[in-house]
């Protein structure tokens, strides 16, 4: 924008360079910030305010850059107005100095007066509450507010910088220095996880009234007319507004940091499905990971980043915590075994990944979690039995181990026409195909069980009442359905083989991926996924393609499970008989399956 008013070549083009430069530099500290705050797998005992961000607060924030923007425009300005200040030195050590002195002197003051005048009722209610309808403080609400407060803002950013260029002392260095350093005192107080230690404070006292902390600064979120101070709680000391209660809180505070906080009630034991989705976690874009996973081509040149990673956590990592949210008074975690989905395709890696999923389902039984849920491949009957591997192994368990897929069942069921009288069923003889066959012959609905493997269809058969046998049809040729349009797809097909399917068919599914939606004339139903509970808390991560506030009905199984406070576990081959009661208690507390769920 500055260059437009000059067309020769001049240190007024470097000027704009260098205001670009800082405007990257201070996003990716915002970045980093929000990053460390919400590795839980680090910070979970330094935590403040232990609720979990939710999706409301995220797009509530989503525009919290727009004040970096704003003093970028306004330096420009300033730039085009005074051009006596282009020509300076990249470095002036007396500058330092004299924009410290300027700082405590005039921008600690000035923000301090300006803070206390936004907390009276009309300022507040017109403007600084936006500031404060975030509930829980993160690096991004320091950004999170209206355009008179980003302009005030702008106004006690400025005074040291064009203060010490004033009277001469400026200096390039000095820009870049005192705005990071503005940037990272307001993210650490805006953090809320509490790094700074306690005994920092008994060794030199008069410091916890130099520099805040992220304790100090939630306690003025949380109370809101006290600790209006910058950085220095001296000015909210000498003004009469410190919180009696800050340094007792921060020392607690700091203390609970070497002890284990809540044990959470449910465990949903996940895993990396690849490279490209490893990066949907909140701690790399809490932005990114509230919006359901697809490839973003501007994440690609990250790739090689996460393929280092992958090696690392395959080498060296352990189970370690990435989201939480609440229900009913339950802490609801989500862990995250570190293997890529690929590698549960390699047989020497098979060993290692049960040995994962065992000290996390031994850990969660010494910390006392009620009930722990296996997702994906981490239930993979050739790998483990569905969990059954670990329940013999370990009879003494307290932890329930579940795999959920009682409930996934259940809503392909009920996602079924009611008065439907045929199926074909691919991956029949799976643990699902088994369950869903079974299941449906009872109910007087015939199937065809596509499998070349007559023995497995046989060891199915027989499981089914004598009088219901019949209902089951082995076929070993999709041409075998040409006529029935009603398909529960168990196992990948290919369009050529989707055209065997009639007009007009819709095809249910239970294979991850999705089958490819080729027939134009047919309907594809969703994979078997449901809504949590409209009463969710702290919830702001998408699980995977999921849509917001949707999980893998696996997952909504293990929640059930937990809320019923059932103490059977759920490993192995699907009881049939269990599959209307779960279904029953999902609806009870108010689980909806997407179909039905808008």
């Amino acid at each position: 924008m500055y260059s437009i008013y000059y067309q020769q070549e001049s240190m007024k083009e470097s000027w704009c360079l260098h205001i670009f430069i800082i405007c990257m530099l201070r996003l990716f500290m915002y970045q980093l910030w929000t990053s460390y705050s919400n590795m839980l797998f680090l910070n979970r005992n330094r935590i403040i305010v232990k609720k979990g961000v939710d999706f409301k607060q995220i797009d509530k924030e989503w525009h919290w850059d727009n004040f970096i923007l704003l003093q970028a425009i306004v330096a420009a300005l300033v730039l085009y107005v005074f051009r006596t200040l282009e020509k300076q030195p990249l470095w002036n050590k007396k500058g330092f100095a004299a924009a410290l002195a300027l700082h405590v002197a005039i921008s600690e003051p000035l923000f301090y007066s300006i803070h206390k005048c936004f907390h009276g009722k009309y300022l507040f209610e017109n403007y600084h509450f936006l500031h404060h309808s975030s509930p829980v403080p993160q690096p991004y609400t320091a950004g999170h507010g209206t355009f008179l407060e980003h302009l005030l803002l702008t106004v006690v950013v400025g005074v040291p910088i064009v203060g010490t260029f004033i009277i001469g002392r400026g200096s390039i260095s000095l820009i870049y220095g005192y705005v990071l350093v503005f940037d990272f005192l307001r993210c650490l107080g805006h953090s809320n996880v509490e790094i700074i230690p306690h005994q920092v404070f008994d060794v030199i006292p008069f410091l916890k009234y130099i520099l805040y902390t992220p304790t100090y600064h939630n306690l003025h979120h949380a109370e809101t007319n006290t600790n209006y101070c910058l950085f220095m709680p001296l000015f909210d000391a000498l003004g009469n507004t410190l919180n009696e209660k800050s340094w007792d809180m921060h020392r607690n505070n700091s203390l609970a940091s070497d002890k284990n906080g809540r044990v959470p009630d449910f465990v949903f034991l996940a895993h990396v499905v690849d490279m490209s989705s490893a990066m949907h976690g909140p701690f790399i874009n809490r932005s990114m990971s509230s919006m359901p996973y697809y490839t973003r081509i501007y994440m690609l040149p990250f790739l090689p980043i996460s393929f280092l990673v992958m090696l690392i956590m395959w080498a060296k990592s352990k189970t370690f915590l990435l989201s939480f949210y609440n229900l009913r008074g339950l802490l609801h975690q989500t862990w995250l075994v570190p293997r890529f989905g690929f590698q549960y395709f390699l047989p020497f890696a098979a060993e290692g990944i049960n040995k994962q999923i065992e000290e996390a389902i031994l850990r969660a039984d010494r910390m006392g979690v009620k009930v722990i849920s296996l997702a994906a491949l981490n239930k993979n009957e050739a790998l483990n039995g569905g969990g059954t591997l670990f329940v013999n192994k370990h009879p003494n368990l307290k932890v329930r181990v579940v795999h959920g897929n009682t409930l996934t069942a259940a809503v392909i069921l009920n996602d079924l026409p009611k008065d439907v009288t045929e199926v074909f069923l691919t991956g029949a003889t799976s643990k699902l195909g088994r369950a869903i066959a079974l299941y449906l012959c009872r109910k007087g609905v015939r199937v065809l069980m596509l499998t070349l493997s007559a023995e497995r269809f046989k060891n199915i058969q027989t499981e089914a009442p004598a009088e219901f046998q019949n209902n089951l049809v082995q076929v070993t040729k999709y041409q075998a359905a040409q006529n029935c349009k009603t398909w529960i797809v168990g196992k990948w097909i290919t369009p050529r083989e989707q055209k065997f399917a009639p007009p007009g068919a819709h095809f249910h599914q239970f294979v991850v991926p999705p089958v490819f939606q080729f027939r134009r004339d047919c309907t594809y139903g969703d994979l078997a996924a449901m809504r949590l509970p409209e009463d969710v808390q702290g919830l702001g991560v998408c699980e995977y393609t999921m849509e917001r506030g949707v999980v893998h009905a696996c997952h909504a199984g293990g929640v059930v499970h937990s809320l019923e406070g059932w103490t059977h576990h759920e490993v192995g081959a699907i009881d049939v008989e269990r599959i209307d009661p779960v279904w029953e208690a999902a609806m009870k507390y108010g689980f909806k399956p997407i179909s039905n769920a808008d």
